[in-house]
C-alpha cells in the first residue's frame, strides 16, 4: 500500500479500534467514531471524560488505533500515544447539532472530552502485501496538514 492508500483507507473509515492498558494491566480495546484526522499520524476522537479507557489513558497513554475495510481486505494499526483534551478549541472541531443527547451541559460539559492519538509508527496489511510505516514517513506526509474531517472529505457531505 502507498501512503495515499492508507490515507484514504482511513478517510472512508467511520471507525476505528482503540488499544490500550487499563488501570489493573489487561489489554482492552474499544470501537470508536474516528473521522477526523491530520494526514495518517494525529486523529481526533470524542468520548465520555468518566469513561474507563479515559480513566485508564491519562495514567498510561500508550495506544494504538486501528482502521480497516473488511469489503477490501486492508488495515492499518498506527502505535502511539493519546492525550486527553478538556480544551474548547478541541470540543467545537468535533461538537455536531445533536451531541446534546450524549453531553447535556453542550460543548462546555464537563463529561466531554477529546482523545489526540499520535502515531510513532505503524503497520498495515492488504490482499496483495504488509509493511511498516516509521516516524519520519508519518511526519513528512502529515507536514503542513490541518486537522480535517476525511470521511466528510471522501464522502462529499457536510459536517
Amino acid at each position: 500500500m502507498t501512503i495515499d492508500e492508507i490515507k484514504s483507507l482511513v478517510d472512508r473509515s467511520l471507525f476505528a479500534t482503540i488499544g490500550y492498558t487499563d488501570e489493573e494491566g489487561r489489554q482492552n480495546v474499544r470501537r470508536v467514531f474516528c473521522v477526523w484526522h491530520k494526514g495518517i499520524g494525529k486523529h481526533l476522537i470524542s468520548t465520555n471524560t468518566s469513561s474507563s479507557h479515559v480513566k485508564s489513558l491519562i495514567k498510561n497513554g500508550n495506544a494504538c488505533l486501528y482502521f480497516s475495510d473488511d469489503a477490501t481486505f486492508e488495515g492499518v494499526c498506527f502505535y502511539g500515544h493519546i492525550t486527553v483534551h478538556t480544551e474548547r478549541k478541541y470540543k467545537e472541531l468535533l461538537w455536531n447539532d445533536g451531541d446534546e443527547k450524549y453531553y447535556p451541559n453542550g460543548i462546555d460539559d464537563a463529561d466531554y472530552c477529546v482523545l489526540e492519538f499520535s502515531a510513532d509508527s505503524g503497520r498495515y496489511y492488504r490482499y496483495d502485501g504488509k509493511g511498516d510505516l516509521i516516524y519520519a514517513e508519518i511526519e513528512a506526509f502529515d507536514k503542513d496538514r490541518d486537522f480535517e474531517n476525511g470521511y466528510s472529505a471522501t464522502q462529499k457531505i457536510s459536517n
